[in-house]
């Protein structure tokens, strides 16, 4: 069983996209692909898989803010579109953590750097970024290393 890099996933879901005549899927393929041939020309690298849930979770946050403000400006076929986006480009990230996994997650961080007071937390969240990207929200991550270093100190 050959295992198949998320770069070639996309690439092959873009081909039966384009033969499904698929326009909508298709031109939010597209923009992932641009999003990552774009990183990989400014920084002159090859991604690999963690580097493209990488992007993948920049572009999830960029669209979910998008969402927000076209749901509060009363656009809902903008809205639409975000979270049709939003719910393609999730298909290719890994599944999402559940809570009772991120709080495991941020226990270990914690024992891991001995954080004991809010000037701990940049050495927790780098600890965590790598285990959480593209699998749950960095913000909501942090706000809960923050209550639990609040409690400590």
């Amino acid at each position: 069983m050959s295992s198949i890099t998320v770069k070639e996933r996309i690439s092959q879901d873009m081909k039966d996209a384009m033969r499904a005549k698929d326009a909508k899927r298709l031109g939010v393929i597209r923009l992932i692909m641009a999003e990552i041939k774009q990183k990989e020309v400014d920084e002159r690298i090859v991604l690999d898989d963690a580097q493209v849930f990488g992007v993948m979770d920049k572009m999830l946050k960029q669209r979910r803010d998008s969402f927000s403000q076209y749901e509060t400006a009363g656009r809902a076929d903008l809205a639409a579109q975000e979270s049709y986006e939003i719910e393609l480009i999730q298909t290719y990230l890994p599944a999402l953590l559940t809570e009772h996994e991120i709080e495991q997650l941020i226990q270990a961080a914690i024992l891991e750097t001995k954080a004991a007071t809010m000037q701990d937390m940049g050495k927790v969240m780098a600890i965590l970024k790598p285990k959480i990207l593209g699998r749950a929200d960095a913000g909501l991550v942090s706000g809960k290393v923050k209550a639990l270093l609040a409690k400590a100190s």
